[in-house]
């Protein structure tokens, strides 16, 4: 198989802590792979290796000439001096020093004698500059620059800015936007979706099925890494190992893993038990030395089986709050606006008015700068509306988890004290799980808030809330900073919440598995969907009206004299043909005869992949594994197209 770049045996620490080691990776031109596992294993790291900036302490790490990479870290990335459009347009420099080379070459070859040896370098120069310029589509710079702006949502007033007028996560933007247009052989992501809110997330996801070279990315989002990537490599146990499909496929295809490998242990453990029982008994008997040193012989050979610790799951159930009124909040003809730098008004909201009842989990969605955070800070109360009104419920209590909900927080209390403080009746170890899953473990839960980062005191925060919340709870971006563990947990918690969540969050498994009702802020207005977000862009797209449209009815209109008054539709008479029934007949049977074999072979593909060896193996056999499924789906559909075409013969 083609490959770009290779790991080979690769190792790497970090001080005296071993991240990975013996990791054999082939990447492809057509590599689409989510690099995914738990915290500190050492998922960043690798993709540092992949691209160049960090070394590595074992092994060798290969690439083909010629290749490019880009890469784009989590953030840190910061840009001045040019405008935003001007900034993006400068990955194509080289290509616009060809354009002026060119239009020199242009001018020296009319001046030049064609017979010359002069003119003949020239002329070849000119021709391999200009099938470059035309292989990268030289006059629509502008409109590549344009699309891939406006697909990551700057406005067109945005690209006359200076990328220094621009906050961090609008910064890591640009650059992404840079990476994208520059199109490298290889693009190398570190949580790509950080900074983006749904809609330009939804535009990435598209750019990414579409991109015409390979990639690699870590990302906490299961959707997203479902609908972008086509192999999973979770580094786990200090090794690289490799899954076919997505994130889902990845999940149920590690359970199988690792039931294998716990097997495996038991197995290997039961031998080795044996082994030593066999040679302790005998080791002093003359008569059974010869079969006491095989078996040490054998004792030595064996290559130990380690089981990781495994983060335990925890299923943290919010303790239930008071029961508020149905009617939580009610709101009014609310207008809320801003001044602007320029001194003039910007009007966010008009005329809103909406209802929340008793356990409504609501998605709060939106573009960047919408008025989702305005709306959801004036119904916490931290800020007053223009005018309208907005009314609480009777015994609703609302708590409020801000962006940067860290700044409430009391820097010289110290985590596990400050936590219990607030919920007593938790035991210690329960909390201390808790904790756990949100990324803070050992000797972090004595410390105190103010030495952890901002991302650090935020989840921390969110954990907090979890074990004393209100009967209300408004959240602002609450998955923020959180990795698919602490995600998972979150999910369940508020799942099980029995008070009310209002929500803004920009990852779609988690709003398609809380959301009752999607509310959408758009044109200063919230207009208000039911279901998930899922049911969401259905009816967007204009869901219902298209299925009323299909069940429309059918007029023909009847202009006859004659007094018949009922009209049938002429049908084709179909004849039935005996020669291509039973031509049907016997392609179904073959059809359905090979099915079961094609499955059967696919699980021992799968069997074979989980029982995983080196890369090379795996990347065998994943392959040969694509292929029988693509073969399995293509005679699925062509055995449903025949029993199709069979029912109209027999008709």
């Amino acid at each position: 198989m083609e490959g770009m770049l290779q790991l080979s045996g690769a190792g790497k620490r970090f001080g005296t802590k071993l991240l990975f080691e013996d990791v054999n990776w082939l990447i492809t031109p057509d590599e689409r792979t989510g690099l995914v596992g738990g915290n500190g294993t050492g998922k960043s790291t690798m993709l540092k290796v992949l691209a160049g900036i960090e070394s590595l302490d074992y092994g060798t790490v290969s690439r083909t000439r010629g290749m490019t990479l880009g890469y784009l870290p989590q953030d840190g990335l910061a840009m001045r001096g040019k405008t935003v459009f001007e900034e993006c347009l400068s990955v194509f420099d080289a290509l616009r020093d060809m354009e002026t080379e060119a239009e020199e070459l242009t001018g020296r070859l009319s001046d030049l004698d064609p017979e010359s040896a002069e003119y003949a370098a020239a002329a070849d120069r000119y021709s391999h500059i200009s099938n470059l310029l035309h292989a990268n589509d030289i006059y629509t710079l502008d409109s590549q620059v344009g699309s891939v702006l406006g697909g990551l949502g700057f406005s067109k007033d945005d690209w006359e800015r200076r990328t220094e007028e621009f906050s961090g996560g609008w910064q890591m933007r640009i650059a992404l936007a840079k990476l994208l247009l520059e199109k490298p052989s290889l693009l190398l992501l570190d949580e790509p979706t950080n900074h983006l809110d749904l809609e330009t997330r939804n535009w990435l996801e598209d750019y990414l099925r579409n991109y015409e070279n390979a990639f690699v990315l870590i990302s906490h989002d299961r959707y997203f890494l479902d609908v972008t990537v086509g192999k999973i490599v979770e580094v786990w146990n200090k090794r690289a190992h490799v899954y076919t499909g997505g994130y889902e496929k990845y999940v149920t295809q590690k359970e199988e893993r690792k039931t294998q490998l716990l097997n495996a242990y038991k197995n290997q453990r039961e031998r080795i038990d044996d082994l030593e029982a066999f040679i302790n008994r005998f080791r002093y008997q003359a008569t059974k030395a010869k079969q006491v040193q095989s078996r040490i012989k054998e004792l030595e050979k064996i290559e130990r089986i380690e089981i990781p610790e495994e983060e335990a799951t925890i299923h943290f159930r919010i303790p239930q709050p008071p029961a508020s009124g149905r009617t939580v909040i009610e709101v009014n003809h609310l207008f809320k606006s801003y001044p602007t730098p320029e001194g003039g008004i910007k009007r966010v909201l008009d005329d809103v008015s909406f209802q929340i009842d008793r356990g409504d989990r609501i998605a709060l969605v939106g573009a960047n700068g919408a008025g989702k955070s305005t709306l959801i800070r004036m119904l916490s109360g931290l800020e007053p509306p223009d005018s309208g009104e907005i009314r609480l419920g009777h015994n609703v209590l609302a708590d409020y988890f801000a962006q940067d909900q860290y700044k409430v927080l009391d820097p010289n209390a110290k985590m596990l004290d400050d936590i219990a403080g607030i919920a007593p009746k938790v035991p210690v170890v329960e909390l201390r799980s808790l904790l756990g899953c949100f990324m803070f473990s050992g000797d972090d839960v004595f410390k105190q808030l103010g030495v952890l980062s901002g991302g650090e005191r935020n989840r921390y925060a969110m954990a907090k809330m979890l074990v004393s919340p209100a009967n209300m709870l408004l959240l602002d971006e609450p998955t923020n900073h959180l990795d698919l563990r602490a995600k998972d947990v979150l999910l369940e918690a508020i799942a099980n919440f029995t008070g009310t969540v209002l929500f803004v969050s920009h990852d779609r498994y988690f709003i398609d598995g809380l959301a009752t009702r999607v509310f959408e802020v758009e044109d200063r207005r919230v207009h208000i969907y039911p279901g998930n977000y899922e049911d969401y862009l259905w009816r967007k797209q204009g869901g219902p009206e298209k299925v009323a449209e299909s069940l429309k009815p059918v007029s023909v209109p009847v202009v006859s004299p004659a007094p018949v008054v009922r009209l049938e539709p002429k049908l084709p008479v179909r004849k039935l043909n005996p020669i291509k029934l039973k031509m049907l007949e016997d392609e179904v049977k073959q059809a359905e005869e090979a099915i079961p074999v094609l499955e059967q072979r696919i699980a021992a593909a799968e069997s074979a992949l989980g029982a995983y060896t080196t890369a090379g193996d795996a990347q065998r056999v994943s392959a040969e594994l694509d292929r029988l499924r693509q073969e399995h789906d293509t005679l699925l559909a062509r055995w449903e197209d025949l029993g199709n075409q069979l029912e109209l013969q027999r008709d």
